[in-house]
């Protein structure tokens, strides 16, 4: 790190310190919050999160909007929903995708916000 990112001293708040500490993720958390993000660093899976943001597709309706193979969507849909990203919703012989929950609705529209401004 360069030194101008750093303090010339060290002085420690201590009461501000304690009272940051408890409010802090613990560790568990922080790993799941992290595999999320993970989840979330690849573009195709951005992309299937932002397809399912305008309804509920199937494998072969997602692979169409993507112009991807039906195994390489399932792949990538294969992981978002073990990381409860998105859900299945199996009718006969289709299996019909939706995101998850509004948790991933705002989460996908704050990033799309944070990307988009100056």
């Amino acid at each position: 790190m360069p030194r101008s990112d750093r303090c010339e001293i060290t002085h420690i708040d201590e009461e501000h310190v304690r009272a940051i500490a408890p409010r802090i993720v613990d560790g568990l958390t922080a790993t799941r919050l992290a595999e999320t993000f993970k989840a979330l660093s690849d573009p195709t899976r951005v992309r299937i999160l932002s397809a399912l943001s305008q309804g509920e597709l199937c494998v072969c309706g997602l692979a169409a909007v993507l112009g991807m193979s039906q195994s390489a969507v399932s792949h990538h849909l294969r992981l978002l929903r073990t990381l409860r990203l998105v859900k299945a919703d199996k009718r006969g012989r289709m299996v019909y995708y939706t995101l998850d929950d509004a948790h991933i609705e705002g989460l996908f529209q704050q990033g799309m916000e944070h990307v988009g401004h100056e």
